[in-house]
């Protein structure tokens, strides 16, 4: 497994079947800071209903539950499971993607908190947290 780069990171990525349904792509990662950010498209196999314009707040919660993880991954260089995810909906997610950035507030010997803001049409539409299993 390749959390080093970008491009490894995607391939992980495109290895699970929902991350490919949903076309998360990934945007940016930094191991120092824990930061990480992808995208994916508010249409699609996002969509809420067939020409909603809006995505779907299982994709939003999909979206803030795996870039949460692979904050913590590229941090760790290691996989880790969700131990428990909160999302809190602000506004209905429309233009034409979705951009969630990940920063690791915390990583400890057995616990990870990871803060998550998703941003569409340029507002705000989402935030989420996720703990994660780390040891």
């Amino acid at each position: 497994m390749d959390f080093k780069t970008v491009a490894g990171v995607q391939a992980m990525i495109e290895t699970t079947p929902i991350h490919r349904l949903l076309a998360f792509t990934v945007l940016e990662m930094d191991k120092e800071t824990g930061q990480f950010a992808m995208s994916a498209p508010t249409g699609r196999n996002s969509e809420r209903s067939d020409g909603a314009g809006q995505a779907h707040g299982g994709a939003i919660a999909t979206l803030i539950d795996s870039t949460a993880t692979y904050a913590c991954c590229i941090m760790l260089d290691k996989p880790v499971p969700t131990v428990n995810l909160r999302v809190d909906y602000l506004r209905p997610a429309g233009g034409d993607e979705m951009i969630a950035a990940a920063i690791v507030r915390r990583a400890g010997r057995t616990l990870g908190s990871v803060d998550v803001d998703v941003m569409s049409g340029g507002k705000l539409v989402a935030i989420g947290r996720a703990n994660l299993a780390l040891g």
